[in-house]
């Protein structure tokens, strides 16, 4: 039987719909709301993305590169992206004696892991001879696995002990790196000056060979709240005066070049973190070249890491999700070696099973999902390609304001760099207190019921030792949910020392489908803070209402309704509550309507809870007029 022939299939009968159009039917499906306002939304970095991207979007972009590996780099430094040579797997070893650090690392590299990853020093692992360095790398065949070293400010000592256990320099792959500004915010304070660790550099540099040797650690900014154009740019002003500094010491332009390591966290916003990895090689590219570097050494070589500001403590396992996306975004941009964070990070220990989860996520990503097989994935995107060239010219920008007011050391002493990311991180906090922003399982969706993660206590990390020649304000890490998740353990802790709980009656009015909606609002709203919620399916008078809820005792108490019922309601309801219990705190769930709102005050209403309100304030309020210490 032969085989049957189909026609070709075409798309003639589906018609190209214009912007104009798409925009017509957006406006009306919004019912009158804003298109401007609905659909726009605006990022910390600046950028406003539009709801739908076409290729006009793209007209104004000069493609100066067209193949992954050349000019550029913007679609990646290696022109058969991951097919030929994979991203590291780099999972962090917490270990601080040698010993134990070196039967961390075996096992990790046993169980999918592809390269060592490790901080030296007083965070890290101690080293102080050879006979430590070969301990910690026993049975490790350094000319065949990669190694990524920070080492704080200098390098020297650590490659110094390297060469004095024997190890090949000029074998040694991966970064052994020294970062002097980045530790300078970290620690604020700098045991040496400034000249003398750009002279240790430039030894360094010429020590290394086939190993990096200077960092540019973009993970102080990001832990402090900082927007990807602030990590970037001030990674990019570093590198730029590590550059500036190296060719003063002789070193050429394409050694000094390929010496630096960059280091990026890996954020929540997606799409960002993407473009923010193209982004950042384009602008690596145009600096090193006006510094004389050729077009092969003009490759960004990028270490990332999964942010540790965009992890909670409550709901932990969330963080998977996090992470994974996170990585996920990492891969898509080209990333050179990768480490993923275990989920129980932000309790400054883990255990196995989260380093098994943490691994197996970039495992997983190499071996079944396949994602060494496209080259730049996000090449051809109206969108990315769009959000790429943006972020680019806003990083480009920021750079060169850093170097208008005299380079990132400038920056760094004046604390005018700290005080910009201090202003993101503010910002930051500010929308997830309004719960503009919102982390799943800490100020929306609280789960009561959770029991805390059981983890040692981190291990404390010595001051810096000897006295500081050089301070600055230093860049303090943060998580984002920090404050919600402090106010929730207020709580907590008040109710284990006093066996109370803090209670909250929600006064529901009518029936179920007239309170449901704002009874349950509340309920999330008050569970933020582990409050306890007293519900009920609702009262058909304000007398019964009034007193069931002098009745239960609650200190707060919180008036659940319609809009068309609260006029007849409120007044009456909130006036008995506080005539026969004072110092109840009365709430008004939903925004009033503002003919209303001074009648509502009077009678007794204190706040109104809603979409807008600010979470945060409210529960710190309750707690701290309720005697939760």
């Amino acid at each position: 039987m032969a085989d049957k022939v189909y026609p070709p299939v075409t798309f003639e009968e589906f018609q190209p719909t214009s912007y104009e159009v798409w925009k017509e039917e957006a406006v009306t499906s919004l019912k009158g709301g804003d298109f401007q306002k609905k659909l726009f939304t605006k990022t910390y970095e600046g950028i406003t993305l539009q709801p739908i991207y076409t290729k006009a979007d793209m007209e104004y972009i000069q493609e100066t590169s067209t193949f992954p590996g050349r000019e550029d780099y913007l679609r990646g430094a290696a022109a058969a992206g991951y097919i030929a040579d994979r991203w590291d797997v780099a999972q962090a070893v917490e270990g601080a004696a040698p010993t134990q650090a070196n039967t961390d690392i075996l096992h990790e590299l046993e169980k999918g892991a592809t390269a060592v990853n490790l901080t030296i020093g007083r965070k890290g692992v101690v080293l102080e001879c050879s006979d430590d360095v070969r301990a910690l790398f026993a049975g490790v065949d350094l000319t065949k696995t990669p190694v990524y070293l920070d080492c704080g400010a200098a390098a020297q000592r650590t490659l110094s002990l390297l060469s004095l256990a024997d190890v090949d320099l000029k074998a040694l792959k991966g970064c052994v790196g020294g970062d002097p500004y980045g530790t300078l915010l970290a620690d604020g304070r700098l045991p040496v000056t400034m000249e003398k660790l750009f002279d240790e550099m430039a030894e360094t540099v010429k020590l290394g060979a086939g190993v990096r040797t200077v960092l540019v650690d973009g993970l102080v900014y990001a832990n402090g709240g900082a927007t990807a154009v602030q990590e970037v740019g001030a990674c990019m002003a570093t590198a730029s005066a590590y550059l500036s500094a190296m060719l003063e010491r002789g070193i050429d332009p394409d050694t000094a070049a390929q010496s630096i390591q960059f280091r990026f966290a890996l954020g929540a916003n997606f799409f960002m973190e993407i473009a923010k990895l193209r982004a950042a090689r384009m602008v690596y590219a145009q600096i090193a070249e006006a510094y004389g570097a050729s077009e092969e050494a003009r490759k960004l070589h990028v270490f990332a890491r999964t942010s540790a500001f965009t992890k909670t403590a409550y709901d932990p396992y969330v963080n998977i999700l996090r992470t994974t996306t996170e990585a996920f975004s990492g891969v898509v941009g080209g990333v050179d070696a990768m480490e993923v964070a275990p989920l129980d990070e932000p309790f400054g220990s883990s255990e196995e099973l989260t380093r098994r989860i943490a691994r197996n996520i970039q495992v997983m990503m190499q071996e079944e999902f396949h994602l060494t097989q496209p080259v730049d994935p996000a090449g051809g995107s109206w969108y990315v390609e769009t959000l790429t060239a943006q972020l680019a010219e806003s990083i480009w920008a920021y750079f060169q304001n850093i170097e208008r007011k005299g380079g990132i050391e400038s920056v760094i002493l004046s604390g005018t760099l700290q005080d910009d990311v201090a202003a993101t991180l503010a910002q930051r906090f500010k929308n997830l207190d309004t719960r503009a922003d919102r982390a799943v399982g800490v100020n929306m969706y609280a789960n009561v019921l959770e029991q805390k993660l059981d983890r040692p206590a981190p291990k404390a990390v010595p001051a810096p030792a000897g006295p500081a020649v050089v301070t600055a304000k230093p860049i303090e890490a943060h998580r984002w949910t920090e404050r919600y998740e402090a106010l929730r353990a207020k709580t907590e802790a008040w109710m284990e020392k006093t066996g109370k709980t803090l209670d909250v009656f929600l006064a529901n009015m009518g029936p179920i489908p007239q309170h449901k909606a704002r009874a349950d609002f509340a309920a999330g709203f008050f569970e933020v803070a582990h409050f306890n919620m007293l519900r009920n399916d609702g009262f058909p008078t304000v007398d019964a209402c009034a007193d069931a809820a002098v009745k239960s005792g609650a200190p707060v108490v919180v008036i659940c309704s319609t809009d068309a019922t609260y006029p007849e309601i409120v007044p009456e309801l909130a006036r008995k509550i506080k005539a026969a219990k004072p110092d109840t705190t009365v709430l008004l769930a939903g925004a009033p309507a503002p003919e209303y709102k001074d009648a509502y005050l009077e009678a007794g209403v204190e706040d109104f809870i809603h979409v807008k309100a600010n979470c945060y304030d409210i529960l710190s309020k309750i707690q701290s007029t309720k005697g939760v210490e």
